[in-house]
């Protein structure tokens, strides 16, 4: 049996995964062009607005908005949506703190259920039983990449006149039903941060196929403008959310590796599902038949500490990286976040809102909180490796299973 590598032993990982960002001599041409133009403004240059068609015609929608982050994305969204005061969109618990802090942001109150145990997605069933009058919109978050039940979630929002925006930050390129994702609501939403599929630093984008959505969005991120119209004209409240020339240049590049990076995450995704398959206490995330396409902003899967020991997860994830596996931390649960603890969440509501019990805040969801506490993620960049990388994945996570005694 090998000592493990917490314990002074040898580490199974023998070679680095691959870096990331990944970057190449086209990245520098391209920032080096857009320096020599002097056009560092996206209103002087091109590459933002190209990166916006190509972008969605990539994604199979007619329009882009290019912004500054995914945060942003979400926040000019939704105020293109009407989202206001007195209204209340569902979440998911099982997300970044900026899904719902974007409802916030426009004076709305973010209403968490809970996830589907295999898919970690949102249930469609919780959302149904969430709605109310106030109720304006679903928010399904595609959690590492798997998009959540569109075909469920699309006949819910139909049937009530809700929209249905998809928060799309890990899922760049991943097809339900062979349709990709941003596609299927009104609008989705992604995100260019460091760690994310593709990335200029940061950055976002909003897709649509609705022409009026699309001048609702691109006057919100411009300062209220519209297309054509006199640049000191303001016809509606927006603010400064453009992207810059640089981040433009640097996404162009980045998209033209996309589509064989995806396909490279998901073949390494069914190999590391059989390497795991025979070990005992690992679950990856379930993979829905209708996922045609997986893009894996990360490799997520339950660890069962009865099968490890009783070790704690916070245990397993020091044993991994120990033996060279990187970790990327799981989202805590959002409704537990001091945010909404605390009452702060309150100050961006008004009216009977700001003062009413919010009972899911007290609430259990038993599944976002297994998400949190139990699960581990894979990072994105190491499901660009080879057969090697993922062999010894699963080789670290079973030598830590035959020594996992000695961690407890």
């Amino acid at each position: 049996m090998s000592e493990l590598a917490i314990n002074g032993g040898t580490a199974t990982k023998t070679k680095s995964f691959p870096a990331w960002p990944h970057y190449d001599e086209r990245e520098q041409q391209a920032l080096t062009e857009v320096l020599e133009s002097r056009n560092w403004w996206r209103s002087q240059g091109n590459c933002v607005a190209k990166f916006e068609q190509d972008f969605a015609a990539f994604h199979g929608a007619k329009h882009g908005i290019a912004v500054t982050n995914g945060t942003h994305a979400l926040e000019v969204a939704i105020a293109a949506l009407g989202v206001g005061p007195g209204d209340e969109v569902i979440v998911p618990d099982a997300t970044f703190v900026a899904t719902a802090s974007s409802v916030l942001f426009a004076g709305a109150m973010p209403i968490m259920v809970d996830i589907c145990r295999d898919t970690e997605c949102i249930d469609p069933d919780l959302v149904e039983a969430a709605i109310t009058p106030r109720t304006k919109g679903v928010i399904p978050v595609h959690l590492g990449g798997h998009p959540a039940d569109l075909d469920r979630l699309l006949k819910i929002t139909n049937d009530r006149g809700l929209f249905l925006l998809e928060d799309c930050a890990h899922a760049h390129g991943s097809e339900w039903n062979g349709k990709k994702v941003g596609t299927h609501g009104v609008a989705g939403t992604f995100s260019f941060q460091s760690g994310k599929l593709m990335t200029a630093g940061e950055g976002g984008v909003i897709i649509t196929n609705d022409d009026a959505v699309e001048r609702n969005l691109r006057s919100v991120h411009d300062c209220g403008r519209l297309p054509g119209e006199w640049f000191y004209s303001h016809f509606s409240y927006g603010s400064n959310y453009r992207l810059s020339e640089w981040q433009g240049a640097v996404l162009n590049v980045q998209l033209e590796r996309l589509d064989d990076q995806i396909r490279r995450r998901d073949a390494n995704s069914f190999l590391l599902d059989k390497l795991l398959a025979d070990i005992p206490g690992i679950t990856p995330q379930t993979r829905d038949a209708r996922c045609t396409l997986h893009s894996h902003y990360a490799y997520i899967f339950h660890v069962d500490s009865s099968e490890f020991a009783g070790i704690s997860t916070g245990r397993f994830i020091e044993a991994m990286n120990a033996e060279g596996i990187p970790n990327q931390a799981a989202y805590p649960e959002v409704h537990k976040i001091d945010l909404f603890q605390n009452g702060a969440y309150r100050s961006r509501l008004s009216g009977e809102q700001a003062t009413e019990e919010h009972p899911f805040l007290q609430a259990d969801f038993p599944n976002a909180h297994r998400a949190a506490s139990e699960d581990y993620w894979v990072p994105q960049y190491c499901l660009l490796g080879d057969e090697q990388d993922m062999q010894e994945i699963a080789a670290a996570i079973r030598k830590i299973q035959a020594s996992a005694d000695s961690l407890s």
